[in-house]
């Protein structure tokens, strides 16, 4: 039971410390490879009107890709 609590104890102060960074403005967990935004499928998922970032680096995409 003890190693339970322990375990329990150590999994919450390493929850509150990822927490209170993000808190502090520190960029938030992300995936090693970028996660499903570097496959381009992240705005194909519900997005149906891109904000205005996305639709010029949508714009940029197809320019370099006519080129």
């Amino acid at each position: 039971m003890s190693t339970f609590l322990i375990t329990l104890i150590v999994v919450a102060i390493v929850i509150a410390a990822m927490a209170i960074g993000v808190m502090f403005g520190r960029k938030p967990i992300a995936g090693s490879c970028g996660g499903i935004g570097s496959l381009g499928l992240d705005c194909e998922f519900g997005c149906k009107k891109p904000c205005s970032k996305r639709q010029a680096r949508m714009e940029a995409a197809k320019a370099e890709q006519q080129h």
